[in-house]
């Protein structure tokens, strides 16, 4: 799958997983990474079906240049990430919360579906100092883009406890911790990125202003 086929969730479109990677896109992930990933290829949920679950992912900048990061997800339409998007300086870190709701499964059988389709994407880029981050300048500079993670859900028994499970309560936790400490001192809220909601309209607004912000510096530049 090229970058210049990728349709972001502004637009609210999913990414394919009907095909496999194919060598070009294996030869598309970074040689060395600048995102590290806990949990590294996986994304766990609770399995209760009929409600939104939540699930955690720590994003943390390892390389020595700042670096913006974006989700992206086969199924738009069940699930949003808060945050969608952002900027991290280096070794700056940050916990995201992936909410996606539960199927019913068929017969109204009681299992826990290990075999999820869904997927999540995250995608960096390299990017000069600080900034605000607006998903746009992942279309400008699409030959610097890398995937850095295909992540797949599975599911957790919230009647089983278990290590993922404890993990995922904690890691919540933290990011809950995170928002609440952003809220009171936005001054001080390290990682730039994008706010609450849902992520359409967030992408919407940033988008806004960035198109008004281009015009402004156009006009200067006349």
């Amino acid at each position: 799958m090229s970058a210049a086929n990728e349709k972001s969730l502004s637009e609210g479109k999913a990414w394919s997983i009907c095909r496999m990677p194919s060598t070009a896109a294996i030869s598309f992930l970074p040689s060395r990474r600048r995102l590290g990933l806990d949990p590294a290829n996986k994304l766990y949920f609770p399995y209760e079906p009929g409600k939104q679950v939540k699930s955690a992912i720590r994003i943390k900048n390892v390389s020595k240049s700042h670096v913006a990061f974006k989700f992206q997800t086969t199924a738009p339409k069940s699930c949003y990430m808060r945050p969608p998007g952002g900027i991290l300086a280096p070794a700056e870190s940050l916990i995201a919360t992936v909410f996606k709701f539960v199927e019913h499964p068929e017969n109204n059988e009681k299992v826990v579906v290990q075999n999820c389709k869904v997927k999540f994407k995250i995608m960096s880029l390299k990017v000069n100092g600080e900034m605000d981050y607006v998903p746009e300048l992942f279309d400008e500079q699409k030959d610097q883009v890398a995937v850095e993670q295909i992540l797949r859900v599975v599911f957790l028994d919230t009647e089983r406890p278990s290590p993922a499970l404890e993990k995922l309560n904690r890691q919540l936790a933290e990011a809950e911790a995170e928002l609440e400490a952003h809220r009171k001192h936005p001054e001080d809220s390290g990682p730039r990125v994008v706010g609450e909601g849902l992520v359409i309209d967030e992408w919407k607004e940033r988008r806004e202003r960035y198109l008004a912000r281009q015009q402004v510096d156009g006009v200067d530049s006349v």
